[in-house]
Parts: C-alpha cells; sequence; structure tokens
C-alpha cells in the first residue's frame, strides 16, 4: 500500500485552506492545517488540498463529483456548498469515525459482504490517514462537505475500489450517530475526571481549614455558624451529584446506530450485535428510525452540563462576594487573580467572575438544541447537522470552568482575623439559644418569641446574647438557667449541632472522612 506523501502530484491551481470555525483546546482533539513545507511538491491527489475556487463557472465545474452525485447534472454553488460544509467542525469526529469504519469493515467481512483482503487494505488506510490527521498533514476539503466525505473519498484515492464497499449497508445519517454518541461518551468521561479533580481540591481546602467558623446566610443574611469544611462540602455534595448524573447520561447514550442505515435500516445481512460490542456499546439500537432521530443523549448531556455549571456559577459569585473588601474572607493569590488598567491598587477574582459568565454558555447551549429539536419530524433532518457546535462547545468550555475553579480553590487563603471579627454581628447563635428553650420544655413558637425580645433587647444595648445577665433573661422567661451561658456565642453553638448532616464538629469530622476515603486523598499532603 502506498503511503499519504505518496500521493503527490502537480498542479496548475493555486491551494485553499478550511479554517476552523470553531477552535477547541487540548482536552478536545484538534487537527490543524498541513503545514506549507509538506506541500512544495504540490496538491495531494484526493486527500485533503481544495483548489482554490474564485466563483468562475469553469472552475466550478472542475469541483470533485460528489459521492452522492450520481443523479445530478450540475455542482452545487459556492455559496450553497460554503453554507452547507460541516468539515470546518465536524473534523473533530475524525478518531470516532475511523473507530466506527473499521469496526464496520470487519463485519462486513465476516458475514461475506467484504473479502478479507479488502477488509484488511481498508484497515490499514484507515491508519494511514489517521496518523496523517493526527501529524497536522491532513488537509480537509470544504467540497467534500463532512469528516465521512473527507476520510472515504481520502480512502479511495489510496486504496481505490475496496474502500468503495466501505459504505455497504450504512448511511451518513447512522455513521454521524454513531461517531457522536463515541465522542460524547469519551467527553463525557473527561468531565468526570476534570470534576473529581476539582472536588480533590475543594475537600483538601476544607482539611486545611478545619474548624474555623464563618457565617452561614440565608437570603444573603447572616443566619447561622457554620464549620467552613461543612460549606465546602456542599460544593463537594453538588459535584458528586452532576458526576451521577453524566454517569446516567452515559448509560443511556451508550447504544449503537450503525447498521440503522438512513432510517429504515437494510436488506443486507449485517450483524449490527458484533459492531456494538466492537465499538464498546451495550448493545444496538431497537428502532432503526430512532437511532437516526434521537437526539435525546445530547439534550441530557448538555443539560448536566448545565446542572454543573449552575452550581460553578454559584460558587463562583460565593468566591467574588468574599474576596471583596466588604468581606475580606479570601485573599485570592496574585497568581490567580488580574489588576486594573486604571487603577493602580485593584486585584481582582477574574478567574471566578468568568466563571459565573461562561454558565450562560453553556445554559445557551442547551437552549440551542432543544429549539433545534422541538419541531423536527422523524427521522434524519439536515437542521440537526447544528448539533456539534454547541456541544463541543458545551464541552470546551465546562471543562475549562471546572479546572480554573480547582486551580483558583488551590490558590487561595481564608483571612482568619477577619472572619473571627465579623463572627459576633449577626447573633447567629440566636436558634441555638432558642433550641435550648425547647430542651427546657418551651414550645418552639413561644421560645422564637422568647430570644426575639431577647435579640431586641440586645439591640437596645448595643450588646451580644451572651453579654445579657441572667437577670435580663429572665425577665423575658423564668425558664432561663445558669447553662444557658453553654449555648451562646458561635463556638459553643456550632459544638451543640448534632443532628446528621449537621455543622457540628463531629458531622463534619464524619463528612470529611468519607470523602478523604472515596477521593482517596492522603491526609499527610493536605498540610
Amino acid at each position: 500500500m502506498k503511503s499519504y506523501s505518496q500521493f503527490v502530484s502537480s498542479s496548475q491551481y493555486p491551494l485553499q485552506f478550511c479554517s476552523p470555525r470553531t477552535t477547541l483546546n487540548s482536552y478536545i482533539p484538534f487537527v490543524s492545517s498541513v503545514s506549507s513545507s509538506s506541500l512544495t511538491k504540490g496538491r495531494v491527489e484526493g486527500l485533503c488540498i481544495t483548489r482554490a475556487m474564485t466563483g468562475s463557472s469553469n472552475e466550478t465545474n472542475n469541483k470533485e463529483t460528489k459521492l452522492w452525485g450520481g443523479r445530478f447534472e450540475k455542482s452545487v454553488t459556492d455559496i450553497v456548498e460554503k453554507f452547507t460544509e460541516s468539515i470546518s467542525f465536524d473534523k473533530h469526529l475524525y478518531k470516532h469515525d475511523i473507530m466506527g469504519s473499521k469496526a464496520h469493515a470487519s463485519m462486513l467481512c465476516q458475514q461475506g459482504l467484504m473479502s478479507a483482503s479488502d477488509k484488511d487494505s481498508i484497515l490499514q488506510g484507515l491508519d494511514e490517514i489517521q496518523k496523517c490527521i493526527e501529524a497536522g498533514e491532513f488537509v480537509w476539503r470544504t467540497d467534500r462537505e463532512d469528516v465521512h466525505m473527507n476520510i472515504e473519498a481520502a480512502l479511495t484515492d489510496m486504496i481505490g475500489e475496496p474502500a468503495k464497499k466501505l459504505h455497504t449497508a450504512r448511511s451518513r445519517n447512522d455513521q454521524v450517530l454513531t461517531d457522536f454518541r463515541l465522542w460524547c461518551r469519551d467527553a463525557i468521561d473527561r468531565i468526570i475526571v476534570s470534576i473529581k479533580h476539582l472536588q480533590v481540591a475543594l475537600v483538601t481546602l476544607a482539611l486545611d481549614n478545619e474548624g474555623l467558623i464563618v457565617p452561614g446566610y440565608t437570603h444573603l443574611q447572616r443566619a447561622q455558624p457554620v464549620l467552613l469544611s461543612h460549606l465546602l462540602l456542599a460544593y463537594v455534595e453538588q459535584l458528586e451529584r452532576d458526576a451521577s448524573r453524566l454517569h446516567d447520561c452515559r448509560v443511556r447514550l451508550n447504544f449503537c446506530p450503525l447498521g440503522a442505515c438512513a432510517l429504515a435500516g437494510t436488506g443486507l445481512p449485517i450483524d449490527r450485535f458484533m459492531t456494538s460490542d466492537a465499538l464498546g456499546f451495550t448493545a444496538p439500537m431497537r428502532n432503526s428510525i430512532d437511532a437516526v432521530s434521537d437526539r435525546d443523549f445530547v439534550l441530557e448531556f448538555l443539560s448536566a452540563n448545565s446542572i454543573t455549571a449552575v452550581h460553578l456559577s454559584r460558587l463562583g459569585e460565593e468566591w467574588v462576594l468574599w474576596a471583596s473588601e466588604e468581606f475580606g474572607f479570601i485573599t485570592p493569590s496574585d497568581s490567580v487573580s488580574t489588576g486594573s488598567s486604571i487603577m493602580p491598587q485593584k486585584k481582582n477574582p477574574d478567574p471566578m467572575e468568568l466563571v459565573r459568565g461562561k454558565s450562560a454558555r453553556v445554559i445557551g447551549d442547551l437552549v440551542t438544541l432543544l429549539t433545534l429539536c422541538k419541531g423536527l419530524p422523524l427521522a434524519y433532518n439536515r437542521d440537526l447537522q447544528e448539533d456539534k457546535e454547541p456541544v463541543f462547545d458545551s464541552v470546551k468550555t465546562i471543562i475549562g470552568m471546572l479546572e480554573v475553579s480547582a486551580e483558583f480553590a488551590q490558590n487561595i487563603t481564608f483571612n482568619t482575623v477577619k472572619i473571627q471579627k465579623a463572627l459576633p454581628a449577626g447573633f447567629l447563635d440566636a436558634t441555638t439559644l432558642a433550641d435550648y428553650l425547647v430542651k427546657k420544655g418551651m414550645p418552639f413558637r413561644t421560645s422564637h418569641d422568647v430570644v426575639g425580645r431577647s435579640v431586641a433587647l440586645c439591640l437596645s444595648k448595643s450588646c451580644q446574647l451572651q453579654d445579657l445577665s441572667l437577670d435580663e433573661m429572665r425577665s423575658l422567661s423564668p425558664v432561663f438557667e445558669d447553662d444557658v451561658y453553654e449555648y451562646l456565642g458561635v463556638e459553643n453553638a456550632v459544638k451543640k449541632f448534632g443532628s446528621y448532616g449537621s455543622t457540628g464538629s463531629a458531622c463534619v469530622a464524619d463528612q470529611l472522612d468519607y470523602w478523604v476515603t472515596k477521593l482517596e486523598i492522603s491526609r499527610s499532603r493536605t498540610h
């Protein structure tokens, strides 16, 4: 078999390259344009480099005949071709497209629909093409529309007639859904890893600050004292549900559309269970129409990402507030902060502001897909070509949000002195005092009223509850006794919490032990 580089011939035409509309970073497969040095010998025959099109009818007629073009007498216009192409973004599916094609070729051979020699030629050719793509030596052609036709046409140029058998008993409809499910499956795995990374960062932060009490808020008003570790673990719990949703989504998407063809299946003797097993799917999809129509797995995936984005946005909002002068509870290091171009004193927690802002993109990607799918009849419609870019963007954005949140968590310090000075304000021990009266036999509604009047007395005296004398308390209720002072003050208040999942020291210690074990964190490395 000839290698890619051997398919080089001279060309009288200048070269034109396809620039991607969507550039993804390192955690999404990225394909670069071919280097100029690899083109010095001219055009690579059929494998990627597009002749420059100026729009004249003569040059338009020189376009390569479409693989579907048998009944057509004319090529599509440049405007239509540019508008309908998807190669600028769906080329990111190349690895999964090649995986699917290899499994399909092996199945066709097993079923007697392809010879062993043809199968071997196809597999070797696909390996060669993948190497070229990953080496940046494969140039994608817009006149070949999408990733599937680019790879198939390149394979045909490379090995000839055997490549034309590869599309037996499949359509681009089931092919793209197979690629997309494989891609989403891998993306889910990457996101789950990033979620765990952030969980580890938050638990480590909780371990490093064990025993630190902070004000807990409801309605953004001071409510009750809580351990900082307890608050941080609340986000860890949210992230665990995020990972669980993705696990569930992965289970539901892991069914194979390949072999459903355009929508009705095929009369050829294929074995869909063989291809499904080869690609690591649970089973083939039961209904061929559903197989090419379904985008539930994408909607569910983007929904899970959106919920994760909301959780990260809430974390970002809290830390942005806590980094402000008004709160001053945290200080981000310089390595995760930015300054102002005009105000030299400023130190801004920009990464978490952007986390808060980028959540809108992830939510928008979900809304795009919901709107795209809402009015479509069965089965495949070209509208569904528009499902890729929102998914690519959602995955890129959510992984970035998770990674920068973990980075931020690893580079902040809590200002214990300022936090401790802030604790007395707000009567955070008031509910604990009400619980004290309940333990003495008083109905809760009565205790609520008594403590409310106690707070009013403190306001008139500009003091805290623990500063009231026993006589002053007894003037409000004779139930008060000397032991009341064991319930007053934030430290005493926190000690009195004992219900499962509460902010009590023993309860939080149990929660920390659970997450240290689950996330396999070494306590010795957290201090």
